[in-house]
């Protein structure tokens, strides 16, 4: 009656000790066909009551075996190679114990208890009626699901290929079928891999067409990102969605599950190699040093946090003036590292209040200084000049200074692109904070750095993000224009670039990242349209609403008047240094800190110091900052 009540209320449930009887049932049926079978269908007398005495040590002896190997413990409609395995070792363990006997009785000089050719047959049989039992329940579980599979085509015709057809293709709410594989390898064109067969990627478009293929997933661990991309852009202009086999380490307990498959992100598609480093002179200058990092809750500045605690730091200190922002960094912190997180000191600090910054620093004593703390937005800072001259040139000033009176031996600045030929406020704020670095900063014991890049994906406040959340809302996706360009790196990237070129300077030098090709702005948009499985003009509009203020259609990594040098990694490029009038930069932070300066003032100055400013003309500003 319980039996009934289960399978009434969870009709896809049988308990474990219905499945157990059913194997030791089927199991006493192999014995007896056994039997028959050797005795050809007439047994001898003398023969059946050995059996009848045999039977309850066979059924204690299977039933150790299939203890052991728990081989009744499997869901029966998912039943794959695994659980074919534990049903052959318990099958296979209740044999042996049944020759031991078998070697026992002879021992001592009796007859057999059953003879080793009905074992022999017994044991086919078992392995027979067991594993056919679990297929049958599989087959008609996959008989009789609703939904028809999902064809699919996996790209990639390796051992990574066949894992994700087995995974894929085990029974689920959402079934898939594999119905061909892609691969760039011709000795495979035209083979089979377990009934689908291989066609070459460079015909992906036609193959996806001619199979009706709904989904793509790529297999191949190790592909270059144009490649990559190529045959992932071919389906999406079918409308495939496309989908990505996660690394074989980050598999739960070794094995591959279609759960684990995630769908492609923007990201993958740029096409760009990732960075890769040694990174063995950052470890030897983190391990066991104590590392500041401001704007420490930003994109980059929590993955300086981050890298700095996987890296040996013995303390690091995280200060940003976003409260929540800096919670949730000890929050993940915690998560991430557990008891190393201990190590992570978060502080509230504001880089424009230049004593508490002074005192801030004077306690935690750092040896390192990571300077991430900025306003970024163009458009804001293009509106409110002075802001982005308080933080951005202001809290560069106080950082160093700070950084100086507490003894610390290296002080990096993260830059960026927008400082090159700036036509922003932002920009020019940030070009601006070079030349306090190398006239504040430069000429005493402390090694000062600056690291120049562009975009980082995913950052806060960044394009993809922006993207996204429009997709999500269903449109409109606003771009500023149909060609402008963008560099892009992902924040790891970056934030490594960062500690290597710190780790590797001899001090006083601006660092240039090579990030490839620039990025079509417009292409990524209309790529996360597809991957979101929309239609461009059908499902969501893309409106061009033109640049704003202050924004450039091109940015830049170096200007007219700096030469790029080499360094011991090609993705790091050493700027050769110009003059800076250090006294006049020096002299204009003194009056901006002592006068009531105003937004005209901040405009003055940035043009007197940065002659290759060239403002927007229609970057007016709204209001005048406090």
């Amino acid at each position: 009656m319980n039996l009934l009540h289960t399978l009434r209320a969870r009709p896809q449930i049988v308990p474990r000790w219905a499945i157990f009887s059913i194997d030791l049932a089927l199991g006493v049926v192999a014995l007896g066909v056994a039997y028959a079978l050797r005795f050809e269908f007439d047994i001898p007398s003398h023969e059946l009551d050995a059996a009848r005495r045999f039977l309850p040590a066979y059924l204690a002896f299977r039933a150790f075996g299939m203890l052991v190997h728990r081989s009744f413990a499997g869901i029966i409609r998912f039943s794959g190679s695994r659980d074919a395995r534990r049903v052959l070792l318990a099958l296979t363990t209740g044999s042996a114990l049944f020759l031991t006997l078998n070697l026992t009785y002879r021992a001592l000089g009796m007859a057999y208890p059953v003879p080793l050719s009905v074992m022999a047959i017994e044991l086919l049989g078992s392995a027979v009626l067991l594993t056919g039992f679990r297929i049958t329940v599989r087959s008609v579980y996959q008989r009789f699901q609703t939904a028809r599979p999902t064809p699919v085509v996996v790209f990639g015709a390796g051992e990574a290929g066949l894992i994700t057809k087995q995974a894929v293709e085990r029974p689920s709410a959402d079934p898939l079928r594999v119905v061909a594989f892609l691969d760039d390898d011709p000795a495979k064109h035209g083979k089979d891999i377990d009934g689908a067969p291989i066609h070459p990627a460079n015909r992906a478009a036609r193959v996806l067409q001619d199979t009706g293929a709904k989904r793509l997933i790529v297999s191949i661990q190790h592909l270059s990102p144009s490649r990559k991309a190529a045959v992932i852009d071919a389906a999406l202009e079918l409308g495939l969605r496309v989908m990505d086999v996660p690394p074989a380490q980050r598999w739960i307990q070794g094995e591959l599950s279609a759960g684990q498959l995630r769908d492609v992100r923007i990201e993958d598609l740029l096409g760009r190699p990732v960075i890769e480093l040694d990174a063995s002179a950052i470890s030897a200058q983190l391990q066991g040093a104590k590392v500041a990092v401001t704007g420490g809750a930003g994109s980059i500045g929590s993955e300086l946090v981050f890298q700095a605690l996987a890296r040996g730091a013995a303390e690091v200190l995280a200060l940003d003036i976003a409260e929540t922002p800096l919670h949730d960094l000890g929050l993940h912190a915690r998560s991430r590292y557990g008891e190393g997180a201990s190590k992570l000191h978060t502080c509230i600090g504001d880089v424009r209040d230049s004593d508490g910054l002074k005192e801030t620093f004077e306690t935690f004593q750092p040896d390192i200084v990571y300077h991430a703390a900025a306003y970024k937005h163009v458009p804001v800072m293009e509106r409110q000049p002075l802001q982005a001259w308080r933080t951005n040139v202001l809290g560069t000033t106080h950082a160093l200074e700070a950084a100086k009176a507490a003894g610390a031996h290296s002080f990096v600045l993260v830059s960026t692109d927008k400082a090159v030929n700036p036509s922003s406020v932002m920009g020019a704020s940030k070009r601006m904070a070079e030349l306090a670095v190398r006239s504040v900063g430069e000429g005493g014991d402390m090694k000062c750095v600056i690291t120049r890049f562009g975009n980082v994906l995913d950052s806060n406040g960044s394009v993809i993000p922006l993207f996204r959340r429009q997709i999500e809302q269903g449109g409109p996706i606003t771009l500023t224009h149909p060609d402008v360009t963008r560099y892009f790196m992902t924040i790891p990237e970056a934030v490594q670039l960062v500690m290597e070129a710190a780790a590797t300077s001899a001090g006083d030098d601006i660092y240039v990242f090579d990030m490839g090709e620039r990025v079509r702005i417009a292409d990524l948009a209309r790529r996360m349209i597809r991957l979101a499985g929309l239609v461009e003009g059908q499902d969501i509009q893309v409106d061009i609403v033109g640049l704003r203020p202050g924004e450039k259609l091109h940015e830049e990594l170096m200007s007219g008047q700096e030469n790029l040098l080499p360094t011991h990694h090609p993705k790091i490029l050493r700027a050769a240094r110009t003059p800076v009038d250090g006294d006049a930069v020096r002299d204009s932070i003194a009056q901006s800190r002592s006068n009531g300066w105003t937004d005209g003032d901040v405009r003055t100055a940035l043009g007197q110091h940065i002659p290759e400013y060239t403002p927007d003309p229609a970057s007016m500003p709204e209001i005048e900052s406090p």
